[in-house]
């Protein structure tokens, strides 16, 4: 077995700051293809923390390489010559859609958070195409019509923290279903999300976030539902 990597794939090379429980960029990246999210519609991520999947469906939306600047432990083997990689590099240049407008917003409670979140969007190259904000949940709002919200919650985990998150799922799902055009997406391992939320999901998967075991609740558009059925 050879390491072709170094650091581990999942690291992208963008994320110089992370909260306490970040998540791993690949997985933040399914989440956005589970979506089945497109860059025409608008994308919000309402506890974007470090921005991880904020800057993930940046980089799926104009179809930008993962791990794009980073490094390989594999670019220092002499059996590769560097103009292999460079041709790697430019081929995953000329298929990236720099010119892909976006909607994208990824909000926060916490605003030295959305510092970092900022400075992660940066480093990726994506400047200020991506829009951070300090916000509650509960305080969402917006006039537009069949986005998508991708969000990955706090999950109670303590005994001391379930109050206050089955109160914030009570509050999502009273905000959220005045949207019935977006689709609505949550990661978290409190399993009785749709209890405190108000609403059955539309579907159900399970992931694991770490060795945490997680469910994807998956709440699907108006529209979307009606063709469907």
């Amino acid at each position: 077995m050879l390491d072709t990597s170094g650091a581990g794939l999942h690291k992208r090379g963008y994320r110089i700051e992370q909260g306490e429980a970040p998540l791993k960029e690949t997985l933040a990246a399914a989440l956005v293809k589970l979506s089945r999210w497109s860059p025409e519609r608008p994308f919000v991520d309402p506890f974007t923390g470090s921005g991880t999947i904020a800057i993930e469906a940046a980089l799926i939306g104009q179809n930008i390489a993962p791990g794009f600047n980073r490094e390989f432990l594999a670019e220092e083997w002499p059996i590769i010559q560097p103009a292999t990689w460079d041709q790697v590099r430019e081929e995953a240049e000329s298929l990236a859609n720099y010119d892909q407008p976006l909607d994208i917003l990824g909000t926060d409670i916490d605003h030295r958070m959305i510092k970092i979140a900022s400075e992660n969007s940066m480093e990726a190259g994506l400047g200020d195409l991506v829009t951070f904000k300090q916000m509650q949940v509960r305080d969402f709002t917006t006039d537009k019509q069949y986005g998508v919200i991708v969000g990955n919650p706090p999950y109670g985990e303590r005994l001391s923290d379930r109050k206050a998150v089955e109160l914030m799922y009570k509050e999502m799902g009273e905000v959220f279903s005045n949207y019935p055009t977006w689709s609505k997406y949550f990661l978290t391992s409190y399993e009785e999300f749709e209890q405190a939320y108000g609403t059955p999901a539309t579907k159900r998967r399970k992931l694991f976030n770490g060795f945490i075991k997680t469910d994807y609740y998956q709440y699907w558009e108006k529209d979307l539902l009606e063709i469907r059925e």
